[in-house]
Order: structure tokens, then C-alpha cells, then sequence
């Protein structure tokens, strides 16, 4: 059950906040030019390379890393394929799991190391393979970790990660808002200078602006009914979350919704694109899920029995290809099943920014719908 008065009771919401959850996602601006100064510090600024790598691969645990090479690819194109490097094991844990290149990697290809622990042994061993493949490696980690010894060792670029205090108080979550910012902020700065995509240092302060304005509409002091995150926490209660994205950087923001709210708060989700959407899920909605399909639930005890699961339709946009967009479907088949419908649509900027809002505001909801249940 959701705690609602939790949502407008800061200091609550801060006691409750074992993870720093919530200070990862109202720091988010601040972790960006951290990390941005890490990777000048590192010299990434004053790499010259001789051309685009024919591949990029993305290696590291658990959602982070998959974030990552799903942001990556859908900024950089068809241009150069980013693939993340999926891991084998017996368990998550570091000490489990294992890294192995694909036979076609070579000298021509990019390894891209993002992970918020760095102890790896599996990732150093992944470095030492690139490294006799020919493969350029650079890593993203906490400093004075095996990893950052193994990838100085083999050559490659280490690039500190930018923590917190807050970072070691619990385990880190994958999804945690401050851990995905602290990876990709240095890789986006890497790939602009391969030319893979555009995020000069000018485009990540604009994010890092960004996603500062976002955490002052979205933070705990502003009361739900102007805070847009709040909002959402609210409307997800007792709800199955059907996300639907709409345009190119909505995409990669709605799956990471998705993934963030089962790994935080424990709510189950699904996503999927528009207008694909609209029939992928029109069982769905019609079904026993809707919010009509069961006539019973007006005579509930509302205090003895826990309330039925019903769908809700969040539909994240951005700017939809071509001028087209099936967003006016989408609210008839949603309405039309009794479905109650949320929307996000960031403001103007180009697709980056846009990216970072979509990403920001949904962080924040997820944050909230974790604390506010207890999770």
C-alpha cells in the first residue's frame, strides 16, 4: 500500500531514504559535471582518433551498464552498432560473473567498461582479453579498484567514477538515478570525440542544467499536486505501470522506467513502443486488467480486501518521426478499455536534453513509488 502522506512530508521522505535514492535523483545535475570533469581530467578531451571504431561494445553489471548501451545506441545511430556484452554466471554477484568478447572483435572496435563497483574479476579479465585482441579499452569505475589496475596494466583509459558519500552507506541499486549519470556522463563525453554522436562539453552542461531544473520541480519539498513526479508515484498505486513511448529518445527513457520501478520499488511494469504498442498490448487492456473488467470491485471492503490490479497507460513522448504521431490512438484505446492514461512530454531542447527530462522525471517517480511503499 502507498503511503500518500509520506509523499508531502519531507523530512519523512528523507528518513525513509536509506539507499539515497532520492538525493541521487535531486543530484543528478551535479554528478553530470562532476563526472564531465573526470573525463577531462583524464584526457579525454585531447583524444585524436584516427576515425569511428567499427563497433562499440559495453560491458558491466546489471542495469546500469544495459542503460547505458541502450542510451548510447539510440544517440549514436546506425552510424556504429553499440552492443552490450551480456554476462554469464552462476549468481550477480561480482565474483560470479563472466565477460567474453565476441570472435569478430579486433583492433577496429571500442570496449567500453561502465560499472559502479569495479571489482570485478570478470571485467579485468575482459580488459586483458581486449587487450590482446587489439581492441581499445576504456573504463568507467571507482578509482583504487582491481579494475582501474587492470585497465592501466592493458593500455586502456580509466576514468574515475564520480561518487557520493551517500553511495557506500547501502548496496547500490543498478537503476539508482546518481549511478547511471556517474557512468554515462564520461562515455557520452568519449564517444563525441569518435565522432559516434554530438555531446560536446557545452551539450552536457545543458543537461546538467536540465536535470538541476527538473529536481526543482520534482523534489520533496514541492507538494504533489505541482510535482509532476509526486503525481506519478501517486497515479502508479496499486497499478500495473503499460508504458508507451513515443519518438526516438522515449524509447530508451520508457525501458529504463520500467526496469526502475521493478528493481526499486518491486512494481512490475511493461513497455513498449508506439504505434506497435496499440496492438502488442489491446489484449492486454481488454482483458481482466482494465479498470471495468471487474463490477465487483464498487462493493469491495475497501479496508478487509486489497484492491484489484488494473492497468495504467503512461505514455512518455518526445518529437515523433516525420510529425506523425499515434498518441491521439493511443488515449481512444486506452479510454475506450476504462484505462486511466498519464503523460509525460519534456520541453524543448535538443536530444539529449530531452532524453535527460524524460529520464529525470520518471527517475524521481520511481523514487517516490519505493519510498512511499516501504520498499
Amino acid at each position: 500500500m502507498l503511503d500518500e502522506s509520506l509523499l508531502d512530508a519531507p523530512e519523512r521522505l528523507t528518513e525513509a531514504d536509506r539507499r539515497g535514492l532520492l538525493r541521487g535523483a535531486a543530484e543528478a545535475g551535479a554528478r553530470v559535471r562532476t563526472a564531465a570533469r573526470h573525463a577531462v581530467e583524464a584526457g579525454v578531451g585531447d583524444l585524436r582518433p584516427d576515425g569511428r571504431p567499427r563497433a562499440v561494445l559495453i560491458a558491466g553489471p546489471g542495469a546500469a551498464a544495459t542503460h547505458a548501451a541502450d542510451l548510447l545506441g539510440t544517440l549514436a545511430g546506425a552510424g556504429s552498432p553499440v552492443t552490450r556484452l551480456a554476462p554469464t554466471g552462476v549468481a550477480p554477484a561480482a565474483g560470479a560473473l563472466h565477460w567474453e568478447l565476441p570472435g569478430w572483435a579486433g583492433s577496429v572496435d571500442l570496449l567500453l567498461i561502465a560499472t559502479p563497483d569495479g571489482t570485478e574479476p570478470g571485467l579485468a579479465l575482459l580488459a586483458e582479453q581486449a587487450y590482446r585482441r587489439g581492441c581499445t579499452v576504456v573504463a568507467v569505475a571507482p578509482a583504487r579498484t582491481p579494475l582501474s589496475d587492470a585497465v592501466n596494466g592493458s593500455h586502456g583509459l580509466f576514468i574515475p567514477m564520480a561518487t557520493a558519500p551517500y553511495d557506500h552507506d547501502e548496496p547500490l541499486a543498478g537503476a539508482a538515478p546518481g549511478v547511471l549519470w556517474a557512468l554515462l556522463t564520461p562515455l557520452l563525453a568519449l564517444l563525441d570525440r569518435t565522432g559516434l554522436l554530438e555531446a560536446p562539453p557545452d551539450a552536457i552542461e545543458k543537461v546538467a542544467d536540465r536535470l538541476d531544473r527538473v529536481a526543482e520541480r520534482c523534489g520533496p519539498a514541492v507538494v504533489t499536486y505541482s510535482n509532476p513526479a509526486k503525481t506519478l508515484a501517486a497515479e502508479l498505486a496499486e497499478s500495473l505501470p503499460v508504458v508507451w513511448t513515443e519518438g526516438t529518445s522515449a524509447g530508451p527513457a520508457g525501458r529504463r522506467f520500467a526496469a526502475a520501478l521493478a528493481e526499486l520499488s518491486g512494481t512490475p511494469a511493461v513497455v513498449a513502443e508506439l504505434p506497435e504498442a496499440l496492438d502488442a498490448h489491446h489484449a492486454l487492456l481488454a482483458g481482466r486488467l482494465a479498470a471495468g473488467a471487474d463490477p465487483d470491485d464498487f462493493f469491495r471492503d475497501r479496508v478487509e480486501e486489497a484492491p484489484a490490479l488494473h492497468a495504467r497507460v503512461v505514455l512518455l513522448r518526445d518529437r515523433p518521426i516525420g510529425g506523425l504521431s499515434a498518441a491521439p490512438g493511443a488515449r481512444d484505446l486506452a479510454l475506450g478499455h476504462d484505462t486511466p492514461i498519464s503523460e509525460l512530454e519534456p520541453g524543448l531542447g535538443d536530444e539529449l536534453e530531452t532524453l535527460a527530462e524524460l529520464i529525470a522525471v520518471t527517475d524521481f517517480a520511481a523514487v517516490y513509488l519505493a519510498l512511499a511503499s516501504g520498499a
